[in-house]
């Protein structure tokens, strides 16, 4: 089987994936130098002698979302590499989705056997709490997906026709 990765699909969704995380890295970066720019027009403005009332809380508000855009491009940048670094080593496999809450799902692999008491779905909790995402996957309950494991209990998950790959993690064992 050839590795998840050589599918055109998977290497269109990961380059999607950081295509949006280099959006967050840019644009948290273009906020921290605004905010930095909005500080340097904020002491001037002191300086002379006028004071703009709030204008301290706006320049520290800035910063600190342009921080948090970068802390999530950052953190999607890395994510995208390691999934590309997994995938690239990693089939597809194939199986069936069941829904058992919110985010709470279980990967069925291709010959799973409900009945077998020796068989156990594969439990995951996805990744994202985008409320659009967990919808979509939602909305693939009892259909075939394709999975691949992606290191240390993490998870990729996607369908035929969708364009994007969905993140979870192993639940850990009761």
């Amino acid at each position: 089987m050839p590795p998840a990765a050589d599918d055109p699909a998977t290497r269109t969704a990961l380059a999607a994936h950081q295509a949006g995380a280099l959006r967050w890295l840019g644009g948290g970066a273009i906020a921290v130098v605004l905010g930095v720019l909005l500080g340097a027009a904020a002491v001037a403005l002191a300086d002379s002698g006028r004071r703009v009332p709030g204008l301290g809380l706006a320049v520290l508000a800035v910063v600190l979302v342009g921080l948090v855009g970068v802390c999530a491009g950052t953190g999607a940048l890395l994510r995208t590499r390691r999934w590309q670094r997994a995938l690239s080593g990693t089939p597809w496999r194939t199986g069936r989705l069941r829904i058992a809450g919110p985010a709470i799902i279980a990967f069925e692999p291709e010959g799973f056997d409900e009945l077998d008491p020796t068989q156990q779905p594969v439990r995951l909790q996805l990744l994202s709490t985008a409320l659009w995402r967990t919808r979509a996957v939602q909305d693939l309950d009892g259909g075939e997906v394709r999975a691949a494991p992606v290191g240390a209990g993490q998870w990729v998950l996607t369908a035929e026709g969708l364009p994007t790959l969905y993140g979870a993690r192993a639940e850990r064992d009761r």
